[in-house]
């Protein structure tokens, strides 16, 4: 399965840089375990972010911020086949779930939860 890691990262950090590095690491930390467990992890950050310098954003909440962040991992949910989300208060990731939920994908709260791939 493509299985989108869903969570915090720019909630909670009042848009401290360090602090959105580490929201980012904590999604990250997912990806190894989806990976070995034969899926191919994805998050909307790894797509947006160099998206985000293209378009000349400067800071979270900008024009091309808003352009591109959300809008990522929505186009990328028409793509996955599940979402992973990771603990933390998050509007976009609650977003995500929503959106997963209506097109009807699996949706794992926990790494443990999340099947091995049939090989």
């Amino acid at each position: 399965m493509l299985i989108l890691i869903a969570g915090p990262y720019r909630s909670g950090t009042n848009d401290d840089p360090e602090l959105m590095q580490q929201n980012l690491q904590k999604l990250e930390a997912m990806a190894l375990p989806l990976f070995r467990l034969g899926h191919i992890p994805m998050i909307g950050e790894w797509v947006a972010l160099p998206l985000l310098h293209l378009a000349g954003s400067t800071k979270p909440g900008d024009a091309p911020y808003q352009e591109i962040l959300y809008p990522v991992a929505h186009r990328l949910l028409l793509k996955c086949d599940a979402v992973l989300r990771i603990a933390g208060a998050s509007k976009g990731a609650d977003e995500d779930i929503r959106i997963a939920t209506e097109r009807g994908l699996k949706i794992y709260y926990h790494v443990e939860d999340v099947p091995h791939a049939e090989q």
